[in-house]
């Protein structure tokens, strides 16, 4: 089994490296070898290594920023998932691909669903559902796993930013109004390589999350409870975490208020559970502390 990866230096990529390594020989590439924005570039890639499997992990993931530059965010998002699924398709092979609850406006409160229609509150959304359509209309032998709120030990995340703050500052404010399940990259790296030892998989769109629900502001106080438990010194514990509205955080890209995402396609089609958000998160913060310890 031959997998060429992409977004190898990403959190979520860094841990699919890891996990596909004993399922054959894995080609993982970064933007130094690839930038997925050219066309002609990543064609020559997939071309010149012929993979039975493709893991593309790579993204444009700067919410804000694509507000200002959609060409980029779609170049990467919309226009290279295309790319990979033309080329998958005449090799004969298949294409595993991440998304995002953005695709959907985040209003109301119960979980969004597989079939629920798509209705993107910002580029980046926007950019990440023509990605999956385009993907889909090219290659039949495709799966497209949508998640939320991911968080690893490789790359920048909300829970490394919680942690830095609040070892600077005395009191910090996070917004209680928005819902979701942290899902770790490494839970997503498991999940992917137990898919690719099956024999077959029903091709498709799945969410996939941890289970549970929680806020920024919950999460954020859970985050430095778990370092306090660990013995860091921070200025901020999870007593000086103040919860405000959305609205009084302004951002470039509007944010979903409602990123529930109902797993149960997922879990039923698969036969697999999916863990608490508390105990990715916690293993996560495990790892940073003791590679902290050891640095």
């Amino acid at each position: 089994m031959k997998i060429l990866l992409t977004g190898r230096d990403g959190q979520l990529g860094f841990e699919l490296a890891r996990a596909l390594a004993p399922l054959g020989e894995v080609v993982a590439v970064g933007r130094a070898e690839c930038d997925l924005a050219d066309a002609d570039a990543l064609r020559a890639l997939v071309r010149r290594h012929a993979p039975g499997i493709i893991v593309n992990a790579a993204a444009w993931t700067a919410v804000d920023r694509a507000e200002s530059e959609p060409e980029a965010a779609f170049a990467v998002n919309a226009r290279a998932p295309g790319l990979l699924g033309e080329e998958a398709a005449r090799l004969g092979a298949m294409v595993i691909h991440y998304s995002t609850d953005y695709v959907f406006d985040g209003s109301g409160t119960t979980p969004w669903r597989e079939d629920d229609a798509p209705a993107p509150c910002n580029v980046y959304g926007s950019s990440k559902l023509a990605g999956e359509r385009a993907l889909a209309e090219a290659c039949p032998r495709h799966l497209i796993l949508r998640t939320s709120w991911v968080l690893g030990v490789h790359g920048a995340n909300f829970a490394k930013t919680m942690l830095r703050l609040a070892a600077e500052r005395d009191r910090l404010t996070v917004v209680d109004d928005q819902v979701g399940a942290p899902t770790s990259a490494a839970l997503l790296a498991g999940l992917t390589a137990d898919l690719l030892r099956r024999e077959a998989v029903p091709f498709g769109t799945y969410h996939v999350a941890a289970s549970g629900e929680t806020t920024w502001y919950d999460y954020a106080r859970f985050i430095l409870a778990e370092a306090r438990k660990a013995g860091r010194v921070l200025k901020a514990g999870p007593e000086q975490v103040q919860a405000v509205k959305t609205a009084a955080w302004p951002t470039p890209a509007r944010r979903p208020r409602n990123s529930r995402l109902d797993t149960s396609r997922f879990r039923h089609a698969f036969g697999l559970d999916l863990p608490p958000w508390q105990d990715g998160v916690g293993q996560v913060l495990q790892q940073l502390f003791r590679s902290e310890d050891h640095a």
